[in-house]
């Protein structure tokens, strides 16, 4: 199956649109790029460092994806980025689903890019950097027969075609601070041999993807270089500069002695940075900060997806500081509710887990930013 173009016209007006409200705003916020050695986030004007600090905006309470409720209550999504802000995030990372971009191999879904497009200017208008992750089929009943028939090769390349739409959408504004290609992709596994999305899901969604059902004689590495390559060559056709991540799994966590895939030497030379998913341990801070180290790998690393799921917050705290010399940024979880949300209705023990995340993040991130250290 071959990709065709013809459908890129369509976006002009979308495009058009977002450079008119860029320049109207006159926003003072500044891409961020990489430091001349590759090791550090910057601010591409002032050359300052930038740390991401933020949280993944991916559901709201109810459970909901972004895209099921950004149209009809807009108010509540803004709200929801003024509210982040003011907890004291610089960084939100949202994530799209394949479907509700594409309604064919060949055919972008204008509304949703329009939508999107609106969601990067307002991002701009608040001051937070976004980290937009593609690809997404959480909602496996959502995900659209055509893609889920396809074969490698066909969605690959409708995968390609998607984040060459997506992100000729949105270059140019200073608030993308990247694309990250997919949320944890795996080569093989899981029970069903020919299942894109392997196992039972978390609370009735799939996070985990495959990017092959059949190494067919290649090497792991040849695999995931060739499909890393084949989506960053689509971005860097309509975006030369946003820089780009994905996000993984870290397997060291899992299983000791394991190795990077992604991020290997063999890999990752079309990626930025590396993205991380760390979830520690109670009473094994030690053993996930020895994991965190495999992926230190001479490029800026983010813990993208943190929390205190399997710890205290004690224990998640500890993590924090002792990941300091080796992250350059970390991202949690913000899910619709502030910590006063949480005090005036009175919480079960998930929620009270989730203000005490709440807490800590407002109170750390000073700290974490070094805004409160001796000049």
């Amino acid at each position: 199956m071959t990709i065709k173009r013809a459908f890129l016209p369509a976006l002009i007006g979308v495009i058009a649109v977002a450079a008119w409200t860029h320049a109207e705003t006159g926003s003072s916020m500044e891409p961020i790029v990489l430091s001349e050695d590759g090791s550090e986030f910057r601010y591409a004007e002032s050359g300052e460092r930038f740390t991401p600090w933020g949280f993944n905006y991916d559901r709201d309470t109810e459970g909901r994806l972004l895209e099921s409720y950004w149209d009809e209550e807009w108010d509540r999504v803004v709200q929801h980025f003024q509210d982040m802000r003011d907890l004291g995030a610089n960084t939100v990372r949202i994530h799209l689903q394949t479907g509700a971009f594409m309604d064919g191999p060949e055919t972008p879904n204008e509304e949703n890019l329009a939508r999107l497009v609106k969601l990067v200017e307002m991002a701009e208008e608040t001051g937070l950097y976004l980290n937009i992750t593609g690809l997404a089929c959480y909602h496996k009943d959502e995900v659209p027969e055509w893609y889920d028939a396809m074969d490698e090769a066909e969605r690959w390349e409708t995968q390609a075609a998607w984040w060459r739409t997506v992100a000729e959408a949105v270059a140019g504004s200073p608030a993308v601070f990247c694309y990250n290609l997919m949320n944890e992709p795996i080569l093989t596994g899981g029970d069903d041999p020919n299942d894109w999305l392997p196992g039972d899901g978390l609370s009735g969604k799939h996070f985990v993807q495959r990017i092959t059902l059949d190494l067919d004689g290649r090497e792991r590495h040849e695999v995931a270089r060739a499909w890393v390559d084949t989506l960053t060559g689509a971005i860097r056709e309509v975006d030369e500069d946003t820089l780009v991540t994905v996000g993984v799994i870290p397997w060291a966590h899992v299983w000791p002695n394991a190795q990077p895939l992604f991020y290997s030497e063999e890999v990752r030379e079309n990626l930025d940075f590396a993205s991380v998913h760390f979830y520690p341990r109670s009473g094994e801070v030690e053993a996930a900060l020895e994991a965190l180290a495999v992926y230190d790998v001479g490029m800026p690393l983010v813990i993208e997806e943190t929390f205190p799921l399997h710890c205290g917050i004690d224990d998640l705290a500890a993590f924090f500081e002792g990941s300091r010399d080796v992250a350059d940024g970390w991202i949690g979880f913000y899910w619709g509710m502030t910590i006063e949300d949480y005090e005036e209705r009175g919480t079960t023990l998930a929620e009270a887990i989730t203000r005490s995340w709440l807490e800590y993040f407002r109170d750390a991130g000073p700290a974490m930013l070094g805004q409160d250290e001796p000049e």
